[in-house]
């Protein structure tokens, strides 16, 4: 992977970020990765998910699986490295197309939305968080969730994942830099 990371991340407005990544298909393998918690561990959070409106889904943050050995945790990541788990809210659930949770950040509630739609072989995910309360919750949800798709995308393609806590540090600069 390049040394120079850039966001790719579209800010939607100033509570709002949007990715798109051209994944290996088919569709249902990409949801799997979504809604499996063994697949959806190893490039973001294990735990169970209800799949219905209204379910739980548990996030199982172990950090410390994603990362290589020698890696550090900055200091604010340190309670996801050994695991920490965060219960969000099915919002929507239509298999394999769309996926949404509801999430407190910041003691108020966001919204984490999957679109899947296939293209030839490949599959076109749009993951939007909206709803985050301050500029520093949207700078580091952004970093989180390009890194987290940068995890994903190395999964579906057996490539190498990138180095995980360097990789988060510079993409929460490149954020910073981003996002007024």
């Amino acid at each position: 992977m390049s040394e120079v990371l850039q966001a790719d991340g579209e800010l939607i407005d100033k509570h709002t970020i949007r990715f798109q990544r051209l994944l290996p298909g088919p569709i249902e393998r990409v949801w799997a990765y979504l809604t499996e918690p063994e697949k959806r561990a190893t490039w973001f959070a294990g735990g169970e998910l209800e799949p219905r409106v209204g379910g739980k889904n548990d996030l199982y943050f172990r950090h410390a699986n994603l990362a290589q050995p020698d890696e550090i945790a900055p200091e604010k990541y340190r309670n996801a490295v050994e695991g920490s788990t965060s219960e969000t809210r099915i919002t929507q659930y239509q298999p394999p197309r769309l996926l949404a949770w509801s999430w407190e950040w910041g003691g108020k509630p966001t919204e984490v939305v999957f679109e899947l739609e296939s293209v030839g072989d490949d599959v076109q995910l749009t993951l939007t968080h909206r709803r985050l309360p301050t500029r520093d919750n949207l700078v580091s949800v952004s970093g989180g969730w390009h890194l987290h798709l940068l995890m994903l995308e190395s999964r579906l393609r057996g490539t190498k994942p990138p180095r995980f806590w360097d990789t988060q540090a510079k993409l929460e600069k490149v954020y910073d830099k981003l996002i007024p």
